[in-house]
């Protein structure tokens, strides 16, 4: 599997959130997969695609994960 590993800062770029919401959402496991490697967390661009396709909603008032 060839997916292209990103950083904590361009996943926050990329989904418009401060880096700090991505610590928090790992540390509830309510964001993306992510990498472990040694001190440093890396994220699968495959796997921000898919978090991001199952977090698609059509209403407000539908359930999303959380």
């Amino acid at each position: 599997m060839t997916s292209t590993l990103l950083t904590t800062s361009e996943v926050a770029d990329l989904l418009q959130v401060a880096p700090i919401t991505l610590r928090k959402w790992r540390l509830s496991g309510a964001g993306p997969l992510f990498i472990r490697c040694g001190a440093n967390v890396r994220y699968r661009r495959d796997d921000i695609d898919r978090w991001i396709a199952d977090h698609t909603v059509t209403s407000t008032s539908e359930v999303t994960h959380v």
